[in-house]
């Protein structure tokens, strides 16, 4: 190309891209302006916002501010989100905020701003959240805010905030959370509050309200949480229409001076919690039952008279009944623990004290986990009653205690405690180390009073929602406050397969919206929560992580680079069109096919495809030929030209791993043979490709098997069978071998079965030779690599001194016993396979988690299968069997099976004049010529691990 022409093309490359970057789209300017007006009007004394006086919201990562990811028909950039929580801001909120109409979130939460609320907070039309509790608000509540019909959840709690609930409310028709308890909010609750129909959550609990309940409120058609205590409602009944409210779950009225007879609650099917205590409430208790899954009745310091009804008994989720101090009379029924089942873990408090109660009906036995209060009752002078003095002495509530789940057994200084790391407590890989997100979390409302029973499927909701394994959640402390709430400490670990240890940005600020943005999916046992702040310490600390922006800026900058490149690939077309035109006869060089280029593999009976065949066997890598995928890539079933059925294994394009994994599999299948061993049938290296042909399994994996993917079972006999075949492979790599293979990754997915369900195992890509001898002449047991395999099958002495042996390859495998015994998944819901065995095993409880699916079974054999599989999981290397003992006892148990000749008679003969070890050798020579791997022939697909230290 001419110079001048191309110095032209240059210049009007660089012209494009200044004009795009100066044309590029910025926040509205109204909106800029607001955002100053608000940070001039805040006292930051811990310079949060300093950043808020440079540049551009939305390009610029304002801290806190979050923009749209694309720009309005204005032509500019909105502000969607402002989330200033906890940042120890004072001073007062700015009317401007007005200004930001697009906006969905705004959030103060839990600072110290004062003044009072800006009306013209009600022109925010798209509003979704209004967070501003936890402050020093006060005046009034502004009209305007009524007209915020998009408005879902309203959060003032915890102000000053003093004046009537405004009736323009009513119009709030999406509001799901009205909460504005721990206020100075006075007058009458407005019946126009009804018109709410979408309402979930009502919290006007000490507040000053007054007058009269309204019978309104039992309109609400979704009402879950009623909690209007201590207000003064001074003579004031309880709407027998209160009944009505099918949906409720907690029913909280204490201490708001209520008169009148406790309304029929019995139709409400979920109501978990109610409290109507510290009110003068008068008459007999309803007799109708409750719900089932009442866990709270608190109607202590009443006036109510009559006997204690039996409809208290039989609910099996009570956690405490409260009846204190009222004038009932009568027989004490010991059906109220008698009749109740426990759940695990569960307490149950009654509390009769200070009544006219005067006998027990029944036995006075209540268990462990029941504490009964009596004192203050006739029933305690009789001593026709025995034992009865233990319950009328003045008897205080046990603390709550979270479950101990550290691991106690892990090296005190392996983990730099310094830089905020710790070791997960119940990480499915013992001791791993990680940097956790450390979180305040608070309980609102929870329709629960006592916490331990529940903490198993809070633990559930919570990791669900935020799309993580159990595992990685851990309640650090908990504690009850007034209200009751339930604040506690919370601990997110990344995931073991984080060789990081920690979350990346993009992960923490996922994990932070679906805390401030209310993404959690509705519990009305639990109730509405509130997040007191998210602590980013260690390597998540602002010198290393990015601001908690949206990423607008990085999302406009691409666009800005996108439309630079597409003007000079318009100009450049020319400049291009030329170089190919000049190079063409070297284009071929520079497609994929210079990865295979440097490899050069001519290796003697294994067959090497090209490309065409591949891509004829499989109908051009049709979906419908496609059998599965991994890491390395998808597989295939494959018609060779003979008619021979083979799976093709296809590496992802560009993949160094499964480059690496591709030679070594190739080294070390060519060599290897065992009818328990997958057969290498040849390989493609060419156009960029690389594949690798197997013998087909038409049967799959045995992780197809275990989980009923198959929608057929394996019996216990089968089970054995696939038990020992996959044993007998692995004793081959370690014994017959030269030099032996560690394998490294033995799952049920690397476990596959033929025709026959003769089990052969596969994928070698992450294996290991055995180490060689040393200059002494001996031969190290271990060889040093960095941790690589499948969480929830690594030998755990592995993973903490990278030392691999033959005892990782038996722990692995002693995970698959356990698989086939229970059908349970090695990492399930935070769980753990070994551990969970090993606690049914001690607790005498193994045959209730052995898998259903596999029929009838001896229990003797069971209990050989069990003990040899725990062994081979047992935490210490030198207490597990060798791959030859696995054998030896899998043979054993199998002989001592009805119908073993039958079923194995292929082997029986073999087995009964020889030991194991000659007649694999024996069977291993016959069949195919020995072969040796050298140390330099094996390339290991290692990459390096980033330490946390």
């Amino acid at each position: 190309m001419p110079k001048p022409m191309m110095y032209g093309c240059i210049f009007t490359f660089y012209c494009c891209c200044l004009a795009l970057l100066a044309a590029a789209q910025v926040t509205d300017p109204s909106e800029v302006s607001a955002l100053r007006d608000v940070r001039s009007s805040l006292d930051d004394p811990m310079k949060h916002l300093q950043n808020w006086s440079r540049g551009d919201p939305c390009v610029s990562n304002w801290p806190g501010v979050f923009c749209y990811d694309t720009v309005d028909l204005d032509g500019y950039l909105h502000v969607r989100d402002l989330h200033l929580l906890n940042m120890n801001l004072s001073g007062s909120l700015s009317p401007a905020l007005g200004k930001l109409t697009l906006l969905q979130i705004l959030d103060f939460m839990w600072n110290q701003i004062s003044g009072e609320i800006p009306k013209e907070i009600g022109n925010i039309a798209s509003l979704k959240l209004l967070l501003l509790n936890g402050n020093s608000l006060s005046g009034s509540l502004p009209d305007e805010l009524g007209n915020l019909s998009n408005l879902t959840r309203l959060q003032f709690d915890e102000n000053n905030i003093s004046g009537p609930l405004p009736k323009s409310f009513a119009n709030l028709s999406n509001l799901r959370h009205l909460h504005l308890n721990n206020n100075s909010i006075s007058g009458q609750i407005p019946p126009e509050l009804s018109n709410m129909s979408r309402l979930l959550h009502l919290l006007l609990d000490n507040n000053n309200l007054s007058g009269s309940l309204p019978r309104e409120i039992s309109y609400l058609p979704k009402l879950a949480i009623l909690q209007l205590d201590n207000n003064n409602f001074d003579g004031s009944e309880i709407p027998a229409t209160y009944g009505n409210l099918s949906t409720l779950s907690k029913l909280s009225l204490r201490n708001c001076s209520l008169v009148g007879q406790i309304p029929d609650l019995s139709r409400i099917q979920n109501l978990s919690y109610v409290d109507l205590s510290r009110n003068r409430l008068s008459g007999p208790i309803p007799s109708n039952k409750l719900s089932e899954n009442a866990t709270t009745i608190n109607l202590s310091n009443n006036n109510l008279n009559g006997s204690i009804p039996s409809g208290f008994s039989d609910l099996p989720s009570l956690q405490k009944l409260s009846l204190a101090n009222n004038t009932l009379t009568g027989s004490i029924p010991a059906s109220l623990w008698q009749n109740i089942t426990f759940i695990p873990n569960a307490k149950l408090t009654v509390d009769l004290q200070n009544n006219l109660l005067s006998t027990i009906a029944g036995q006075l036995n209540p268990p462990e986990n029941v504490t009964l209060r009596l004192g203050g009752n006739p029933v305690c002078s009789n001593a026709n009653v025995p034992n009865i003095a233990q319950f009328c002495i003045s008897q205080t509530q046990g603390d709550e205690q979270l479950p101990n789940s550290t691991n106690s057994t892990c090296p005190v200084y392996s983990c730099p405690t310094d830089n905020n790391y710790e070791y997960v407590p119940v990480s499915p890989v013992p001791c791993f180390c990680a940097a956790p997100l450390r979180i305040g979390y608070r309980l609102k409302s929870p329709s629960v009073s006592y916490f331990p029973p529940y903490i198993d499927l809070f633990e559930t909701y919570l990791t669900s929602s935020l799309k993580l394994e159990r595992y990685q959640l851990s309640i650090d402390s908990f504690s009850w406050e007034v209200g009751p709430r339930l604040r506690m400490y919370l601990k997110i670990f990344p995931p073991v397969s984080n060789q990081l240890h920690y979350f990346n940005a993009t992960e923490v600020q996922r994990i932070r919206r679906i805390y401030t943005s209310w993404d959690f999916p509705r519990t009305d046992l639990f109730g509405p929560y509130e997040l007191l702040n998210f602590t980013l310490l260690g390597p998540y600390s602002s010198s290393v992580l990015p601001t908690q922006n949206s990423g607008i800026s990085k999302g406009i900058i691409v666009a800005i680079v996108l439309a630079a490149v597409a003007c000079a690939v318009s100009i450049s077309a020319l400049i291009t069109f030329l170089i190919i035109r000049r190079s063409k006869g070297n284009q071929n060089s520079l497609s994929r096919k210079h990865l295979s280029s440097k490899i050069s593999i001519k290796i003697e009976g294994v067959k090497a495809f090209t490309f065409r065949q591949m891509a004829q066997a499989t109908n051009n890598f049709n979906s419908s030929s496609k059998v599965g995928q991994g890491g390395y890539g998808k597989v295939y079933k494959g018609i060779l030209s003979d008619h021979a059925v083979v799976a093709i294994k296809r590496a992802e394009e560009g993949s160094l791993q499964g480059q690496r994994e591709f030679l070594t599999e190739i080294k070390l299948l060519s060599r290897l043979h065992h009818r328990n061993l997958v057969s290498l049938v040849g390989y493609c290296d060419e156009e960029g490709e690389q594949m690798l042909v197997y013998e087909f399994m038409p049967n799959g994996t045995l992780r197809d098997w275990i989980s009923g993917k198959t929608k057929e079972y394996l019996n216990f006999g089968m089970r054995l069978r696939i038990a020992l075949g996959a044993a007998k492979g692995i004793l081959y790599l370690h014994t017959e071998a030269n030099p032996p293979v560690y394998h490294r990754d033995i799952k049920a997915s690397n476990i596959l079965l033929d025709s026959k369900l003769t089990a052969k195992v596969a994928d070698f890509g992450l294996s290991r030779l055995a180490p060689l001898l040393d200059e002494e002449g001996a031969v190290p047991h271990h060889v040093s690599t960095i941790v690589k395999g499948t969480p929830g099958y690594l030998d755990p002495e592995y993973f903490l001194t990278h030392k691999l042996t033959d005892k990782s390859d038996v722990y692995s495998l002693g995970v698959v016993f356990l698989e086939l015994l229970t059908g349970m998944q090695p990492i399930s819901h935070g769980k753990n396979i070994v551990r969970e065995v090993n606690m049914a095993n001690q607790s005498g409880m193994m045959f209730s988690i052995i898998d259903s699916k596999m029929g009838s079974y001896p229990s003797e054999c069971i209990e050989k299968f069990v003990t040899l599989a725990l062994m081979s999981c047992d935490d210490k290397p030198d207490r597990r069997p060798s791959m030859l003992d696995v054998v030896r006892e899998l043979e054993s148990i199998l002989r001592m099976m009805p119908e073993t000749d039958a079923l194995f008679s292929d082997t029986a003969s073999m087995y009964s004049s020889k030991s194991f070890a000659e007649s694999s050798s024996y069977a291993s020579r016959e069949r195919y010529p020995s072969s040796t791997v050298s140390g330099s022939d094996l390339i290991s697909g290692v990459v390096p691990t980033i330490s946390p230290r």
